[in-house]
């Protein structure tokens, strides 16, 4: 549902770097920066994440020859030696995209492949070793023994969210798109469904595969470093473990190689709103890269990683960040349905007046299922960025001042009033329990939509809107 918002402003606005440009046309420069800065940490932090996720699979190699990764991870965090191996990922990650998004894209071609067949030849097999749908449970108690908050829980600060987050890719790299009218829309739609079947099955063939010896034991017994790789050990299939363990490590690089581009086309698309150097976004060379991008993207990532050493803690954070950049997706497009009525839209959602302000407190709940402090910590990373902008509207005299601070006053309130509400919220969430499960999901709701109303009557004609008029004017239909 989050998705089909950005498939219309997406396709009505294909940029590089769009996802940090949408805001700036209905909400002013101040917001602008602010969903663009919130919007290039969630996507940066996905390169230190990737690059411990590999270190941290190599770590569990089994065989002789590769004992000295085994050094790699120091209690569930990376050790000195583990740092470097994430470090020179990250150079990888970097230098492939530096010449081409056409060789980005080819390298994550082949690793595609291992990302689909690998897991379609796992559950082929484990199912026919050992597939027992009992260990599903007889009743809501087996079945859910921690209560349904869990659930939420594990949406939040699991790594399910982060899960999903890629479409945004697609967006980014709106211009490099061939025929991006129709190509965006599938490209999004059909990757989180494949994404979804794939991940759900996965899922229900490992609790199916356990050995009853596993299962009788309960799921808080669990502790498998590598699971599906431990898995298929348990059940003696060890030419499975051993292309697991490959593709493990192979996996997360796809993903840091595309967020690596996703991430430099929406830093260097943010000088564009003039609040940022123009030497990030500058592209001069035969493949058009944002290579100067590319490489303060790797400096910052580099220090991600020795802030944050373990992949549960940064996955926290990139989905924190990720969805607070999210926020303002159906704010714009709601604001662009009064603002720009005539605009083309190739891909026109039905419904959009009560699609957005639902997507905008689905989002809203994310925020508080990724846990208090983890929430506040991102807001406090995400209010960094505003020195930058101060000095930068300085030197331009604070132009039109009053609207675009009123069209952002909505944005603070809503971080606050989430903070606040984390913090008072159930303790399943991390919070003080003073509002219980699941009021604290009503009060959310409640808050959230009064909110949404208040933000789309807030967007006003900026600067930047005739900037989409050009863009969408471009647009076939």
């Amino acid at each position: 549902m989050i998705a089909m918002v950005y498939v219309e402003i997406g396709t009505m606005f294909p940029e590089d770097g769009a996802m940090s440009r949408f805001t700036m046309y209905t909400h002013g420069s101040f917001l602008g920066h602010i969903a663009s800065w919130a919007n290039w940490l969630s996507l940066l932090a996905i390169l230190p994440i990737e690059a411990v996720a590999s270190t941290q699979y190599m770590s569990t190699w089994p065989w002789e020859w590769s004992k000295f990764t085994h050094g790699f991870m120091d209690n569930g965090e990376l050790s000195s030696s583990g740092m470097m191996m994430a470090i020179l990922l990250l150079f990888v990650f970097t230098f492939i995209n530096y010449w081409s998004v056409a060789i980005m894209a080819k390298f994550n071609n082949l690793i595609a492949v291992f990302k689909l067949v690998v897991p379609i030849l796992t559950m082929l097999v484990l199912i026919m070793a050992h597939f027992d749908l009992n260990n599903l449970g007889h009743n809501m108690q087996q079945f859910m023994p921690n209560g349904t908050a869990s659930i939420f829980v594990a949406i939040g600060s699991a790594g399910i969210i982060y899960s999903y987050v890629a479409f945004q890719t697609v967006i980014n790299l709106g211009n490099d798109i061939l025929k991006p009218e129709k190509n965006i829309r599938r490209g999004i739609i059909l990757s989180l469904l494949i994404s979804a079947v794939i991940y759900i099955s996965l899922q229900v063939v490992f609790v199916g595969s356990l050995p009853q010896s596993v299962m009788s034991k309960g799921f808080g017994s669990l502790n498998f470093n590598s699971p599906f790789a431990d898995l298929a050990i348990l059940l003696n299939i060890y030419w499975l473990s051993t292309l697991i363990y490959f593709t493990a490590f192979i996996s997360p690089l796809g993903s840091g190689i595309a967020f690596s581009a996703s991430a430099s086309k929406s830093l260097s698309s943010m000088p564009k709103n003039k609040h940022l150097p123009k030497i990030l976004g500058k592209t001069d060379n035969d493949f058009g890269s944002p290579r100067v991008a590319l490489l303060v993207n790797l400096v910052v990532s580099i220090i991600l990683i020795t802030l944050f050493k373990n992949w549960s803690l940064l996955s926290r954070v990139v989905a924190a960040s990720t969805l607070i950049s999210l926020l303002t997706g159906p704010v714009v497009a709601g604001s662009l349905r009064k603002m720009g009525p005539d605009f083309k839209r190739p891909s026109k959602i039905r419904g959009m007046n009560i699609l957005a302000p639902i997507v905008f407190d689905l989002i809203s709940l994310a925020i508080y299922w990724s846990m208090f402090p983890t929430t506040v910590e991102v807001i406090v990373i995400i209010v960094v960025g505003l020195p930058i902008y101060i000095f930068y509207d300085f030197k331009r005299g604070f132009k039109e001042f009053k609207p675009k601070m009123y069209a952002s006053l909505w944005f603070i309130v809503h971080l606050a009033g989430l903070s606040l509400i984390s913090w008072l919220g159930s303790s399943d969430f991390g919070g003080k329990n003073l509002v219980s499960y699941p009021f604290d999901f009503v009060l959310i709701l409640i808050f959230s939509t009064f909110i949404y109303y208040w933000a789309v009557h807030s967007s006003y004609r900026t600067k930047y809107f005739e900037d989409a008029r050009k863009i969408n004017n471009k647009v076939k239909m």
